[in-house]
């Protein structure tokens, strides 16, 4: 079972600036920004860039995932991690361009107000969806209401919380049998802070995971994937994003 997290605030976040950004953007045109993401993401950069750092996808980054959005078009993408909305808004966006639906899992109850707020400012309360609760939590609850629809499997996986639970969130997925054959799991920040046991997992072949299943949740180690880390510059350093593909299956 994947451990909770109670995440303290740190020089980056969780300090009052999220709150912070909300001031600001009401303070700028809100014609010019309600009902339009890219307007609104635009002025998020803005504060992130010359106010307080922000941790966001940023845009570099977030072009690359809405590259694959676009080249996959899932029905159905799912973020762990959710922040203050900039992802969900991003690729909210994305998805509901061919007609796809979007919800953003956040724990902290602050950061999902911050979240909701962002969101309907920029015109997506119909394509995203924010639950409070842990990651662990969210999904069992979604699984057990059937709220991943077909088969139960999410097509695409946005990781983008708390590095350490990378792994133990991926393996419960596995558990759950929500993430199969066509699945994408895109993982952020697997450079800058580093998530190495997840990349030790998803780059490994079936055979080495039945090694590594360890304590907590089990996992599929039967899950062929394909995993390419593309590296990118951050305003906080090398980072890079990591996309695991789900090509097969053998008996673990």
């Amino acid at each position: 079972m994947s451990k909770p997290f109670s995440p303290k605030p740190t020089k980056f976040a969780l300090d009052g600036r999220e709150t912070d950004l909300l001031h600001y953007i009401y303070k700028q045109d809100l014609q010019t920004l309600t009902n339009n993401p890219r307007a609104l993401l635009s002025q998020i950069d803005t504060y992130s860039t010359t106010t307080n750092p922000l941790m966001n996808i940023g845009a570099t980054k977030g072009a690359f995932i809405e590259s694959l959005i676009k080249t996959h078009k899932p029905r159905l993408m799912i973020e762990l991690g959710g922040y203050i909305g900039y992802s969900a808004i991003l690729f909210g966006a994305a998805m509901r361009n061919h007609g796809g639906k979007y919800i953003s899992l956040e724990m902290n109850p602050e950061m999902a107000a911050v979240a909701n707020q962002l969101i309907s400012l920029a015109g997506l309360g119909d394509t995203v969806s924010v639950i409070v609760g842990t990651a662990a939590e969210s999904l069992r609850g979604l699984v057990a209401r059937g709220g991943l629809g077909r088969g139960g499997v999410i097509p695409m996986v946005f990781l983008d919380h708390w590095q350490d639970v990378y792994l133990p969130d991926l393996k419960l997925l596995e558990g759950l049998g929500a993430v199969d054959i066509g699945s994408v799991v895109i993982a952020d920040n697997v450079i800058f802070p580093g998530a190495p046991e997840y990349l030790e997992w998803v780059q490994a072949s079936c055979d080495v995971k039945k090694g590594l299943k360890g304590e907590g949740e089990e996992g599929d180690a039967g899950l062929v994937y394909v995993t390419e880390v593309t590296e990118f510059e951050t305003q906080f350093g090398k980072d890079g994003v990591a996309v695991t593909k789900v090509v097969g299956k053998e008996d673990a």
